[in-house]
C-alpha cells in the first residue's frame, strides 16, 4: 500500500487514469523499488571488492619499490671500498687505478637510478606544494591523480621504452665503454631500464592508492 501511496505522489493523475494504465504504472513502481533494494547492495559489494583489489595491487607494487630499495642500498659498501682503495693508491703509492673512477661513477649510478621508485614510496622526492597544500585532502588528491595520469604516466612509460631500446641495442652489440679500462656497459643500460620501470610501476601503485584513497572519502 505504501508503494502504491508513493506512485501516486510520483505520478499525480494515477489517481484519474484508467485502471489498465494505473496497473501498469503500478507494477512499473514495484519493479523499481525491487531493483533498487536487490542492486544496492550488489553495488556496495562489487564497490568494496574493487577498492580492496586496488588496495591489494598497490600495495604489492609498493613492497616491490621497498625491497629493490632495500638491497640496492648495499651497493654502498663496494662504492666505499673503491672510493678508500683508490684514494689509497693515489696518495700513499702514487699509483692511481685506470678503472677506480669509472667504477665510482658507475656504482653511484646504479644507486642514484635504483634509489628512485623507493624514494618515491616514502614520498621523499621534491615537490612544490605553497598552493596545493591550502586545499583540501580530497581536492589534493585528485589533483595528484590527474598529473599522474597527465604527466607522471606517459613521461616514465616514454623513458623506459626508450631505455629498454637502448639497452637491447646495446646488448646486441656487446657494447663497452670507450676508455682505456673499456668495460662492458651494456649490463648498466639493461638495469637502467628495470629502474625505469621499477619507477613506473610505483607511479601505477600512487594512483591505485589515491584512486582507493578518494573513494573512501
Amino acid at each position: 500500500m505504501s508503494t502504491f501511496i508513493l506512485c501516486c505522489v510520483k505520478w499525480p493523475d494515477m489517481a484519474v487514469s484508467t485502471p489498465f494504465i494505473l496497473a501498469i504504472r503500478y507494477r512499473q513502481c514495484i519493479i523499481r523499488q525491487a531493483c533498487k533494494t536487490v542492486l544496492a547492495p550488489l553495488e556496495k559489494f562489487y564497490l568494496l571488492r574493487i577498492l580492496t583489489m586496488l588496495d591489494s595491487i598497490s600495495n604489492s607494487l609498493q613492497t616491490i619499490s621497498r625491497k629493490e630499495g632495500e638491497w640496492s642500498s648495499f651497493m654502498i659498501y663496494p662504492l666505499l671500498f673503491i672510493v678508500v682503495y683508490e684514494v689509497f693508491m693515489r696518495y700513499a703509492f702514487n699509483a692511481p687505478t685506470t678503472w677506480g673512477f669509472e667504477a665510482t661513477t658507475f656504482l653511484y649510478g646504479l644507486h642514484y637510478m635504483f634509489g628512485m621508485a623507493y624514494t618515491d614510496v616514502h614520498d621523499g622526492h621534491v615537490k612544490v606544494d605553497i598552493f596545493t597544500s591550502l586545499l583540501s585532502q580530497n581536492k589534493q588528491t585528485v589533483i595528484r591523480i590527474i598529473t599522474n595520469i597527465a604527466f607522471f604516466m606517459p613521461v616514465m612509460a616514454c623513458m623506459t621504452i626508450w631505455a629498454a631500446k637502448f639497452a637491447y641495442s646495446s646488448a646486441i652489440g656487446l657494447e663497452v665503454n670507450s676508455t682505456s679500462w673499456a668495460p662492458p656497459i651494456w649490463p648498466l643500460k639493461i638495469l637502467m631500464a628495470i629502474c625505469f620501470l621499477f619507477l613506473l610501476l610505483q607511479g601505477v601503485a600512487n594512483l591505485l592508492k589515491d584512486i582507493h584513497a578518494l573513494k573512501n572519502n
